[in-house]
This record gives C-alpha cells, structure tokens and sequence, in this order.
C-alpha cells in the first residue's frame, strides 16, 4: 500500500499549509479539498494514486498533523466523545478541530460552550445542516452575532423539507423561538404553517404563550372578571378571557383534537400545565379560598372556574401511564387519550363560550 500522497497533492497541501487557514472541508463526491481563507475559498482538486478512501485518510492525516501535531492522524479519543462535554476545550483548540475535514470534530465544535460567532461562521462553512444550525442558535454569543440571522434564515427556509417530521418541527420552531432572531413576519409565516401541521403551534404555546400572533378577539365578559389580589382564579380566568387566552385556548383545542404523535401531546399538555401554573401551585385550601372570594365577586364565573379546574388538573405525567404501554401515534393515539382529552376540550368550550 502507498503510504504518501500524490506528488500533486502534497504540493498543493504544503502551499495551503502556508497560508492562514480558517476551515477546512472535503467534498468526497467530487474528491476535491476545499479551504477557507482570509482572501475567500481555495480548493484542491485530489489526484489519488491508490482506493478513495484510503487515501482520503492519508490525506485527513496530513490535516491533523499540521493543525493538531497529531502524526497518526485523527485522534481517536475524539471519536469517543458524547458530544456534551467539551467544557475544557479553548477557543484555539475549537479553531483547530475546523481544520481537520472531519464532521466529528466540526460537531464537536458546533457542541461547545466556547462556540463563537466566528468560530460558528466557520464551523457553518464547514457544515451546513439542519442540526448544526438548530445548536448554534442555542448560543446567545451566535443569536447575538452576524451568524445568527443566516442560521435562522436556513431554518425558515427549511421548514418545508421537515414534511411530516413533527420532532424536527417541533425542535426547530422552539430553537428559532428561543433565539429571537426572528422577524415578525418569521413568526407570522412559521404561526400560519400550523393551519397544516398543528405541531408548528406547540412551541409557541410553551414559550411565547402570551405574544401569539393573530389573536382572537375576547371574550365579551372579559372586562367583567373581577380584579382581587393574589388570587389564582381570577388571575387565570383574566388571561383566559383576554385576547391572548382565548388564542391559546383556541390553539391547544386544535392540536389536542388531532395530534399526530406522542411528543405533541406530552409538549401541549406540558405547554397548558404551565399555563395553569397559578392554580396547580396553590394548595387546595388556597384554591378553594380563592374561589370562594371570586364568585362572591362574579358568580356567573362558577361554570369558567370549574373549566378551569379541568385545564389545571392535567400535565404530561397525565398521559403517561398509557405511552408507557403503547407507540401508537396518529388515531390509534387518539383513542386511546380519549378519557384525558375530551373532559379537557369539553373545558375550553366552556371557556371560549359567549355569555
């Protein structure tokens, strides 16, 4: 076996060793090295003289012993890493791991809390996937850098090739949510996609619960909810009447009545548990204090407050017990959370009702 390059490609690296790399990247389809460089791209078209992608490995090895003072080529404990813990790793070492062309060492960059916005520049010239993007725009640093509207532009753009892949959307819409970098008109076009595929909704229910893009009206009684300190039922039923709260309401009605997978359902529940926070961490002499005092206030409440109840009585750990025992998605789904669900819709039409 050829233990060294082609005369060709050992030239061309020793050039480019000589120039200030920033990444490093190899197209195996077309056996052509690509870099990254001050002055912009330079590629390297490769002249194997034995089996690709044996000499695809010498040629990785040459990269790791020049950016890493690694002769053997790749080290092998970075193979074995979880991912998660790359804690120790310094922002030079980060740069180092993007010269090496190995989608390992670019995840393990994309992974790391020392992640930069330029570090992510260049880790994203190395790699542009759906993954990499959704993880770098966990970072705050990259949210807040030039990188982070080009990632969130990716994702919007690739909503459509999720399909029927509700994780994916679910992941995606929640990261694009987190990092604010969305304009309103994002958030409106990704809300709209719901009309379609009800798991769009769910992240906004769990993280901007109450900024929900075209709100419905309230209800007409809404200004009648009276107003009592430190009391749950009518902070609650407040909201729910509200703009924003019959908007919710609405929403987690329409994902409930036909949710396609597990994961939709456990994330809404999840999604109205907290929503319902304010009652479920009230003891229940606290509770029924606090009702007491408010229909005393506004009897014609007592139906709503009950509705309330319902909604604050059920979380993901509700389902649970019955996804423990089946991976039945779509209808069969549905069936079988008939008992939770229905008593929880029954409780939103009470809410969504007109007086």
């Amino acid at each position: 076996m050829n233990d060294e390059l082609s005369p060709e490609d050992e030239l061309r690296l020793n050039v480019l060793f000589n120039t200030e790399l920033k990444a490093v990247r190899i197209d195996e389809s077309n056996m052509t090295l690509w870099a990254l460089t001050p002055q912009g791209e330079a590629s390297v078209p490769l002249k194997p003289n034995e089996r690709a992608d044996r000499y695809l490995k010498r040629v990785r090895e040459q990269l790791s012993g020049h950016a890493l003072g690694s002769p053997g080529g790749y080290p092998v404990h970075l193979t074995r890493w979880t991912r998660q813990s790359q804690a120790g790793l310094s922002i030079l070492h980060l740069a180092q791991l993007l010269l090496i062309a190995e989608e390992e060492a670019v995840v393990a960059v994309v992974h790391s809390p020392a992640l930069t916005d330029e570090l992510a520049r260049y880790a994203w010239w190395c790699m542009p996937t759906l993954e990499n993007a959704r993880l770098m725009l966990m970072r705050d640093v990259v949210c807040r850098g030039s990188m982070g509207r080009t990632l969130a532009e990716f994702l919007v753009d690739h909503l459509a090739f999720l399909h029927e892949d509700d994780v994916g959307i679910l992941d995606t819409v929640a990261v694009m949510l987190v990092s604010d970098v969305l304009t309103d008109a994002e958030r409106l076009a990704i809300w709209k996609r719901g009309s379609s595929r009800n798991s769009y909704y769910v992240a906004f229910l769990e993280l901007q619960p109450g900024m929900l893009p075209n709100p419905r009206p309230a209800r007409a009684d809404h200004a009648s909810v009276p107003v009592l300190a430190d009391n749950p039922y009518s902070l609650i039923l407040e909201k729910a009447l509200s703009a924003q709260g019959q908007t919710f309401l609405a929403t987690t009605a329409l994902i409930l009545e036909r949710p396609e997978i597990q994961e939709v359902v456990n994330h809404t529940l999840d999604a109205l548990a907290q929503w319902c926070a304010p009652l479920r961490q009230a003891d229940e002499a606290a509770r029924s204090a606090a009702r007491e005092a408010l229909l005393d206030a506004a009897p014609q409440f007592e139906s709503d407050c009950a509705a309330l109840d319902a909604l604050a009585a059920v979380d993901a750990d509700s389902v649970r017990p019955i996804f423990l025992k089946t991976t039945a998605i779509g209808s069969l789904m549905r069936r079988k959370i008939q008992p939770i669900v229905t008593p929880l819709l029954d409780a939103i039409a009470v809410l969504r009702r007109q007086p």
